[in-house]
């Protein structure tokens, strides 16, 4: 357990490797997350091959698991003492059924290979499958055991741990606030959907229904469209893309809950959640020029939801929280530049 025993070198190295400073605000959205977006002297290829017209995407069933392996490792962001961060490509699941490609299943090839011996490493916290983002693992188990203590417990004290970064068709009415939502997963069509719960009762909490929470900042628009930063308060599948599309701002490549979103004389509204099913989200013909895209490319548009910021516990319990960064993928960087989305 040799790496266990530099649990506080790892976070004091994270923040002089990855140029983190530590920040004594405990929920805001710190200034840092807006202006860090960018790369900062990557030596390395961090993007996996894959699609030519998303730059970093990968694509499922177009690798091999060596090639995954590859892949993971030139994605490593840091690695102190028993920790290793990695920055997630959009599409990979993190667990899966067995025999499936994950993240998870190839963890005991991407520790021989980091030379890690019978130190396997564990997943500590991860972006989902379809975002893209911050993946904190860890070989050691009692310093996994004390990070998931410390995400848990910061949960229940509604203070946010994750920021993510995501771009919306659809601006925001009010450009900060909070999203409030009644969820429950309903197998529709041999699909688990997020379905909103109007005003749940004891019975619908008890059955699986779940008051679900998020922060939003809209950080800059343009083009009709959003750079917004998540901030989720609670843990439910598809949460952030649910609650998007319940402020008629959908996530851009959100292929699943955009449909929920109608247009009727530039006017957006909800639809009925029962009589609409997920299909290939639709953009107007300004917004594919804009991105310059056709339809069909449109189709394959990825999900733009990016996992860019994790708050871990200061090295000593006195010490403030620290953050680990991630920088965004090719094909979000591009949008964003397309759309004329900035910083002020």
């Amino acid at each position: 357990m040799g790496g266990c025993r530099v649990l506080g070198q790892a976070w004091g190295g994270w923040r002089r490797g990855l140029g983190i400073r530590a920040t004594p605000t405990a929920a805001g959205f710190g200034t840092k997350a807006r202006h860090q977006l960018q790369r900062r002297g990557a030596s390395k290829p961090s993007d996996p091959p894959g699609d030519q017209c998303f730059p970093g995407l990968l694509r499922p069933g177009t690798f091999s698991r060596e090639e995954l392996v590859d892949v993971l490792r030139a994605a490593v962001v840091d690695r102190k003492g028993p920790l290793v961060t990695l920055n997630k490509p959009q599409g990979l699941p993190v667990t899966g059924k067995p025999g499936e490609l994950t993240l998870l299943s190839v963890l005991p090839e991407l520790s021989q290979s980091l030379g890690l011996g019978e130190q396997e490493l564990q997943v500590v916290r991860a972006s989902g499958k379809e975002a893209s983002g911050l993946v904190l693992l860890s070989s050691c188990p009692q310093t996994a055991s004390r990070l998931q203590k410390f995400f848990a417990h910061s949960q229940r004290a509604r203070r946010p741990t994750a920021t993510y970064c995501a771009v919306t068709d659809g601006i925001p009415v009010t450009s900060e606030g909070k999203i409030q939502a009644a969820l429950k997963l309903e197998h529709i069509d041999g699909v688990n959907l997020v379905v909103p719960v109007q005003s749940p009762s004891r019975k619908d909490i008890m059955e699986g229904v779940k008051r679900t929470l998020s922060h939003f900042r809209v950080v800059a628009t343009g083009s009709g469209c959003a750079l917004v930063q998540l901030q989720p308060l609670t843990v439910f599948p598809n949460q952030l893309q649910a609650h998007m599309a319940l402020q008629l701002c959908p996530v851009l490549g959100d292929h699943t809950y955009s449909a929920r979103v109608g247009t009727v004389l530039g006017q957006r509204f909800l639809l009925p959640v029962e009589s609409t099913k997920p299909q290939r989200q639709v953009l107007d013909e300004a917004l594919l020029g804009r991105l310059c895209l056709t339809a069909s490319q449109a189709a394959r548009l990825p999900l733009h939801l990016h996992l860019h910021c994790l708050r871990l516990p200061g090295t000593r319990p006195r010490d403030p929280p620290t953050e680990l960064l991630a920088p965004l993928p090719s094909y979000f960087s591009r949008t964003l530049q397309c759309l004329g989305l900035h910083y002020q």
